[in-house]
């Protein structure tokens, strides 16, 4: 780690002169929520039917009485028993923050392909609150741009992240916000993906404050489950 050791004077003006771009950022963002809240909508006629611990639930179920729903497309692909680190560190982040802004009227849920019976047990050891469903047998993941099938991974074709990012697996990670009005009519209103994801990753946030950063070797290097970390690391980070 390089240290630059000045005097408390020195320290003190080249921290005022981050706080003038801090600002900048601060109100750039202020302008870029501002801009996504304005995005328009489009209407979701599909009929999804999501498989729950209490039985079958269209989408428009999962709001659980708001308005607003914001979704964590979990990446657990049927079959496999590989669970994404990096949508584990994102789902830590969730049931602290989700006692707060439930009473701003935005409901929760992650949504995976895998069957209810792959993901129950994972929720279990992870000790997650938070509603988790399956989309298996409808085509919300593949909608939505978080699954893809083997043909167009075969292709290589940029389809993840709006066509900027070659990054193609069987499932891949994102987020998506719908929006329900008083006639119970659902509209999707913003998807993110890729590095979009990392601003509800509260680890990082606290990281980025400091000297080292996020101290990685590459991208969420050191990153595995939270009952992992006293284990020999013996798989890649699944998210570079």
């Amino acid at each position: 780690m390089t240290m630059n050791i000045v005097s408390r004077d020195q320290w003190l003006s080249a921290r005022k002169a981050l706080l003038a771009r801090e600002r900048e950022v601060t109100h750039l963002r202020d302008q870029v929520a501002a801009q996504r809240r304005a995005l328009p909508w489009v209407k979701v006629d599909t009929p999804y039917v999501f498989e729950t611990p209490d039985g079958p639930r269209e989408l428009a179920d999962l709001f659980q009485g708001r308005s607003q729903l914001f979704v964590q497309h979990f990446m657990l692909t049927p079959g496999s028993d590989h669970i994404c680190p990096g949508c584990s560190i994102m789902a830590d982040s969730v049931d602290g923050a989700r006692q707060h802004f439930e009473q701003a009227d935005l409901s929760f849920v992650a949504i995976s392909r895998a069957p209810l019976a792959e993901i129950e047990p994972v929720r279990r050891r992870m000790g997650w609150t938070f509603p988790w469903v399956s989309s298996a047998g409808t085509s919300f993941n593949y909608d939505f741009g978080v699954s893809f099938t083997p043909e167009q991974i075969k292709a290589g074709e940029p389809l993840y992240n709006y066509g900027t990012t070659p990054y193609l697996e069987e499932d891949v990670h994102g987020t998506s916000v719908f929006a329900r009005n008083e006639a119970g009519d659902v509209f999707h209103t913003y998807s993110t993906f890729a590095r979009g994801d990392e601003a509800f990753i509260s680890a990082f946030a606290f990281l980025d404050m400091t000297p080292k950063g996020r101290n990685e070797e590459g991208t969420m290097s050191w990153v595995r489950l939270h009952d992992e970390y006293d284990a020999p690391q013996h798989k890649e980070a699944c998210c570079g």
